[in-house]
């Protein structure tokens, strides 16, 4: 058999061929492994957010994605609810920093875990426990709101991470932004609960006890040619 001449054509050929097998052996291995990766990712997903919240039975009631964060509102069997996770990142020293902090409705701080981080092992890694419960940098049961939520170094009330204040500052501020999001995303539904109540349906009667607003309100109710106004609403 001929041996085939070395040719820029040939080698061109050759290595096209091999570009092609080995991008079709990766593709058939994402196919086949993605599923399962995407599974995995949506359990440690929904173990974070019973962690964040501390609470294993709680409900996943809704999501929502505002900008850079994916919002879940969770809630008892009874419907009441429990308190809001909130995913987000940073980049931190190595990349970015993700994190999911649960609220309680209040805004403090119930829980966090770190979803994904390329900080530096021993160093910034440390981020998943350094600001937990009893931890030198602890910060569950603050409320970023209520405190100076910045490293000391800064001037601020959190304890940084040994030789890792830039992770430590990517932390603190993705706490901080998540925070701020489920203060603006509360004032936002309870301008839209207010109105709500506000427009509530009168009936044609005089009795104004059956209007339904559940605050107090001024309360008008036509009856023939005539109009009595009471200062309350009962609920």
């Amino acid at each position: 058999m001929k041996k085939l001449s070395s040719s820029l054509t040939n080698m061109a050929v050759v290595l096209t061929v091999i570009a092609i097998i080995a991008g079709g052996a990766l593709a058939y291995v994402n196919s086949v492994t993605a599923p399962q990766i995407e599974k995995i990712n949506a359990e440690n997903l929904a173990a974070g957010i019973k962690k964040v919240i501390g609470n294993d039975d709680l409900i996943v009631s809704d999501t929502k994605d505002i900008d850079k964060y994916t919002v879940y509102t969770t809630t008892d069997k009874e419907g009441n609810i429990l308190g809001t996770a909130i995913s987000t990142s940073e980049n931190g020293f190595g990349g970015p920093l993700q994190v999911l902090v649960g609220f309680d409705n209040e805004g403090t701080i119930l829980g966090y875990t770190i979803l994904a981080s390329q900080e530096t092992p021993g160093l910034g890694a440390k981020a998943g426990l350094w600001f937990q419960k009893g931890e030198k940098g602890d910060i569950i049961g603050k409320n970023p709101g209520k405190c100076n939520f910045t490293v000391s170094k800064d001037g601020g009330d959190v304890d940084a991470i040994t030789a890792s204040t830039i992770t430590s500052r990517a932390f603190l501020l993705a706490i901080q932004n998540a925070y701020n999001q489920l203060m603006a995303d509360g004032k936002t539904e309870a301008t839209g609960k207010a109105k709500s109540e506000k427009s509530c349906s009168i009936p044609e009667s005089c009795q104004c006890e059956n209007c339904s607003c559940e605050e107090p309100c001024n309360c008008t109710v036509k009856c023939g040619n005539t109009c009595e106004e009471s200062d309350k609403c009962n609920e």
